[in-house]
């Protein structure tokens, strides 16, 4: 597969000029380095991308980088026989729009160890609409299986349920056997919750956070708000149930305290999808590829654009007006 001279990639600079990010021609050797090479076809839209295409937050460890966090496409090119011409595959987090190159560009160079042969079962749109929100949403729910997290301990809250890692939690929780309670601020959006497999949409007061303990009314959830929404989760969570923290849409502080530990052994697990080690990856995507695979992934991928599009859809997500996922066809 013949690459050429120079291709587009969407590109964030932060030097004496200032921070910008805009699409420009660049060369594969102006690419980090790595065994493969993927002519990219899709990536997707994460709230960290939007913070570095837009330098909201300090996620780019060096500059210049290609942003992105998530391609899939097709091998270009390869140094290690694990992967040949053509090949589809793809990657999420491993360092791509933090200390390398990303996947907004129509060649990603990507370490072998990162790369992760495309399941059967998924085609790479489908891989993209789930992305890392996808991997993050079943990397909670394999965290809290692991804790022995059943449908018989009750709901399984979610919160920020209309974002992308919110949307595939909801469908991903329900298709794997667990009643879903979403948690929005957009009311206009209980007609799509439900249609996801929530069973019940609740504003944000219904975790409004009180005494450290409240009567417990769910087996646990995932977590993408933080601050008082999450210390509100905890209090009403039930005994040896689990709560995933996975983002901050609200606020990094957790101003709780330990009543729930220590009095209903409540667990609160971490999740960092862009560090999960090889073979966890690979086992989340056969998961998503397989019995947890979303029923509504073209409903949660509510808008698809091209790179130039990439700054307004930014601005879109991190002034809360996005819903579901973005798809990046490249």
């Amino acid at each position: 597969m013949a690459i050429p001279a120079s291709f587009d990639a969407f590109r964030i600079h932060d030097d004496a000029p200032g921070h910008r990010s805009g699409l420009e021609r660049i060369a594969l050797d102006a690419l980090s380095d790595g065994e493969v090479v993927i002519r990219a076809v899709h990536s997707s839209v994460n709230y960290k991308d939007a913070l570095a295409g837009t330098g909201k937050g300090r996620i780019l460890r060096r500059f210049p980088l290609v942003g992105g966090i998530d391609v899939a496409g097709h091998v270009a090119a390869s140094r290690d026989p694990a992967f040949r011409e053509g090949d589809a595959v793809l990657v999420t987090g491993c360092g791509l729009s933090e200390t390398r190159d990303g996947g907004y560009a129509q060649y990603v160079r990507a370490p072998a160890s990162a790369v992760v042969a495309l399941p059967d079962g998924l085609s790479l749109r489908e891989s993209m609409i789930l992305g890392t929100a996808g991997f993050t949403a079943a990397l909670a729910l394999l965290r809290m299986q692991a804790n022995r997290q059943t449908p018989a301990l009750g709901p399984l809250a979610v919160t920020g349920a209309t974002g992308g890692v919110g949307s595939l939690a909801v469908d991903i929780f329900a298709r794997a056997g667990y009643e879903v309670h979403a948690i929005s601020g957009k009311a206009d959006q209980a007609d799509y919750l439900r249609g996801l497999g929530a069973s019940a949409v609740l504003g944000r007061d219904a975790l409004r956070a009180g005494k450290p303990l409240e009567t417990p009314c769910y087996g646990g959830g995932l977590d993408n708000v933080g601050g008082p929404m999450l210390v509100g989760l905890l209090a009403r969570t039930a005994f040896y149930g689990n709560v995933v923290s996975a983002g901050l849409a609200a606020s990094a502080d957790l101003d709780a305290t330990v009543m729930p530990f220590i009095l209903r052994g409540v667990s609160l697990i971490g999740v960092t999808s862009a560090n999960a080690p090889r073979d966890l990856r690979e086992a989340v995507w056969q998961r998503l590829a397989g019995d947890w695979r979303p029923r509504h992934l073209e409903t949660i991928c509510t808008r698809e654009i091209g790179l130039a599009e990439l700054p307004d859809t930014f601005a879109r997500l991190l002034a809360g007006g996005a819903v579901g996922r973005t798809l990046v066809t490249i």
